[in-house]
């Protein structure tokens, strides 16, 4: 056996190989704007059985779910951490003083969301001056085709941006006043965006009504909504058409926070 040396190793980290967490994360970061393995594959530059088995496991803890065809979408267990997060940041400061003022002239509960995906997330929730609760909180993920949040939201996007979503995320009847046929849908976004907000009108949960409006971001891009929420008998038609301005306003108000001009 030889007694010479053997070469140090080098000292700095290699970056041809990344490391198990590496992939993880590349693997994620890569399902926010992919949703097939192969595609995930190419755009993370590692072998499908590697995207594979690492899907699976994020499956398996909730981090990912399958979005109804064949590919994958960030599942609720990593919204919830990224909501998290997203509360203890900037944005739900800035937004908090509009959140409060909105909440307090119209007394019912307001939410802020923000957009992840296929769905949006709540990230700040001030409940209304009412003698009940709204059952949502911190972290829920809500789906687009049937809040008030996310409908404002897909109104504000391209229709094309919006035909790719519903098509991967499908638009279930989750009561029986939900829109479910996609292009009745995109005929009520194009109201929605001409009027400036959305109602859920217990499309989404019995019972409960809300008006959403959009919020954007100093790019122009709507990254999310403020709605107020309330039993539906508090608000008709006609108290829509009164809150419906005051929505808008705190919607515009984040917004211009924001760096939206």
């Amino acid at each position: 056996m030889s007694d010479s040396p053997r070469p140090r190793e080098s000292a700095s980290p290699r970056t041809d190989r990344p490391g198990a967490v590496a992939k993880v994360v590349r693997v994620v970061e890569a399902m926010t704007e992919h949703r097939g393995i192969s595609e995930i594959s190419r755009s993370t530059r590692l072998p499908t059985s590697t995207v594979h088995r690492i899907i699976q496991e994020l499956v398996s803890v909730g981090w990912a779910r399958r979005d109804g065809e064949s590919g994958y979408l960030p599942g609720v267990g990593l919204l919830t951490l990224a909501a998290r997060a997203e509360s203890e940041s900037g944005i739900t400061t800035l937004a908090r003083p509009a959140v409060q003022r909105l909440r307090d002239a119209t007394t019912h509960t307001v939410h802020l969301a923000l957009r992840h995906g296929d769905q949006a997330v709540y990230v700040d929730k001030l409940e209304g001056l009412r003698a009940y609760e709204m059952r949502s909180r911190v972290g829920l993920a809500i789906p687009l085709h049937c809040t008030g949040i996310g409908k404002a939201l897909l109104a504000a996007l391209p229709e094309d941006e919006v035909r790719g979503i519903l098509r991967r995320a499908g638009t279930p009847a989750v009561t029986s006043h939900t829109i479910d046929d996609p292009e009745e849908l995109v005929r009520h976004l194009r109201e929605v965006a001409r009027r400036g907000y959305a109602i859920d009108n217990e499309e989404n949960e019995p019972a409960t009504r809300c008006i959403g409006a959009t919020v954007y971001d100093y790019r122009n891009s709507p990254i999310g909504g403020i709605s107020i929420s309330s039993m539906a008998f508090e608000l008709d038609e006609q108290r829509v058409r009164v809150l419906a301005p005051l929505v808008v306003g705190a919607a515009r108000e984040i917004s211009q926070a924001l760096g939206h001009r």
